[in-house]
C-alpha cells in the first residue's frame, strides 16, 4: 500500500508536491495505514499529517484518489475528511477554558472589573528590547529561544510581538550585523522579509554571509509591518529551507524558450560574443563577452542575456541587481549561488517551443 501511495503519485505535480520530498523536509508526516480484510476484499484507512497550505493539501488528497491499483489488485481511494487539528485543539482549549473560568468564578468570585483587568494584562504587548552591541530591536524571549525570526526593522518586531511572537530580532539596515551572523550559527534562524525589492536585496546578503536556515516572505509588494497575524502565520507555515533554494539537480529540466532565443544561442556557439535582448526579444546589442559585465551595469531594459561563456557569480549578481530575467550560456559555474529573481539556463537545456 505504501508503495502505491508513493509510486502512483510520484511526478504528478513536480518535486514541490512529491510525497517523498515533502517527507524529507518535514511538510508531510508519517503516513499511517490501517487495513482489514473481509470476504476476499481489503478495506482500510490512510492517515497523512501535513503542514501544507490548503491548496497544496487539496492537491495531495486529489492525487491520492487517482490511485487505481495496489500491487496486482484494482483499488479505489476516496477522501473521507480533511481535519484541521488546530481547530480541534482550539475547541479543546476553549472547552477547558470554560471549565477553568467556571471553577475560578465559583472559588474566588472576583468582581467583573477584576476579571477584565486580569484578561487585559495578558493581551499587553511586551516592550521591544535592545540586543547585542549594535542594540538591535528584539523580542524579550530571543535569548532563551532555540528558534528565532529575523525581520528587517523595529516596526516588524512590534508587529510580530502583537501576534504573540517574541523570539524576533531586526536587522536595522541592509548590512548584516555581526550579532545576526552569530545568532544564525547558534540558533535555528528563519528570515521573514518584506515582499519587495528591498527584501530581495537583504535576502541575497543574508544568504551570502549567514547560516540562516529558513526563508519566508510577506506577500509580493507588502511589508511585514503591513500584514496581519494570519498572513504572518501563513508566511511562517510556508517557509522554505535555504538548502531547497540552492539545490542543484543532477539532471536539469529542459526549458522551452521562444524561437528567437534558440536561434540566437545557436548563432553564438564558438564566437565568444554576447547578445542582449529586450522584453520583446529584440536584439539590443551584440558585444564581446569580455565587455559583458560592464555593459550590463550601464544598459537599461535588458530582459535576457545570451552569451558564449561561463555564467559566473559576478554575472548573476549584476543580472539580479539590474532585474534581468534570464541568463543563457553554455555552462554555469559549480560554485555559484543562484539569485531568486534570475533564471539560469544552459544551451543544452534549451528545446524548441
Amino acid at each position: 500500500m505504501i508503495g502505491a501511495v508513493f509510486g502512483q503519485t510520484e511526478g504528478l505535480f513536480g518535486p514541490e508536491l512529491d510525497l517523498r520530498e515533502l517527507q524529507k523536509t518535514g511538510r508531510i508526516g508519517r503516513i499511517e495505514i490501517e487495513l482489514h480484510s473481509k470476504n476476499d476484499r481489503t478495506f482500510g484507512v490512510i492517515t497523512i499529517p501535513t503542514s501544507l497550505d490548503r491548496v497544496s493539501t487539496a492537491l495531495i488528497a486529489a492525487s491520492l484518489e487517482s490511485i487505481n491499483r495496489v500491487g496486482p489488485c484494482s483499488a479505489k481511494l476516496e477522501l473521507d475528511k480533511i481535519e484541521d487539528i488546530r481547530e480541534a485543539r482550539r475547541k479543546v482549549i476553549i472547552n477547558r477554558a470554560k471549565a477553568i473560568l467556571h471553577k475560578w468564578t465559583i472559588e474566588s468570585l472576583p468582581s467583573v472589573d477584576q476579571v477584565y483587568k486580569e484578561i487585559a494584562e495578558t493581551l499587553k504587548v511586551g516592550k521591544v528590547e535592545k540586543y547585542g552591541p549594535e542594540e538591535l530591536p528584539a523580542g524579550p524571549t530571543l535569548e532563551s529561544s532555540k528558534e528565532i525570526i529575523i525581520v528587517e526593522g523595529r516596526a516588524d518586531v512590534t508587529t510580530l510581538m502583537r501576534c504573540g511572537l517574541f523570539n524576533v530580532i531586526a536587522l536595522e539596515g541592509a548590512k548584516i550585523p555581526e550579532t545576526i551572523k552569530r545568532l544564525c550559527k547558534e540558533k535555528e534562524a528563519t528570515a521573514l522579509l518584506d515582499g519587495d525589492r528591498g527584501g530581495d536585496l537583504i535576502l541575497k546578503e543574508l544568504l551570502q554571509v549567514t547560516d540562516v536556515r529558513y526563508v519566508c516572505r510577506a506577500p509580493r509588494g507588502k511589508e511585514v509591518e503591513e500584514i496581519n497575524c494570519k498572513q504572518i502565520s501563513e508566511a511562517l507555515d510556508t517557509k522554505k529551507p535555504v538548502s531547497e533554494l540552492f539545490k542543484r539537480k543532477k539532471e536539469r529540466k529542459k526549458t522551452e524558450l521562444p524561437e528567437p532565443m534558440i536561434t540566437t544561442a545557436k548563432s553564438l556557439e564558438g564566437t565568444l560574443e554576447a547578445v542582449l535582448l529586450n522584453e520583446k526579444l529584440e536584439q539590443m546589442e551584440r558585444i564581446p563577452v569580455s565587455q559583458l559585465a560592464e555593459t550590463l551595469k550601464k544598459k537599461k531594459g535588458v530582459d535576457t542575456v545570451i552569451f558564449d561563456g561561463i555564467t559566473t557569480q559576478r554575472i548573476v549578481d549584476i543580472a539580479s541587481d539590474e532585474n534581468i530575467k534570464r541568463v543563457i550560456s553554455p555552462r554555469i559555474s559549480e560554485t555559484i549561488k543562484p539569485a531568486l529573481n534570475v533564471d539560469l539556463i544552459t544551451f543544452r537545456d534549451i528545446i524548441k517551443s
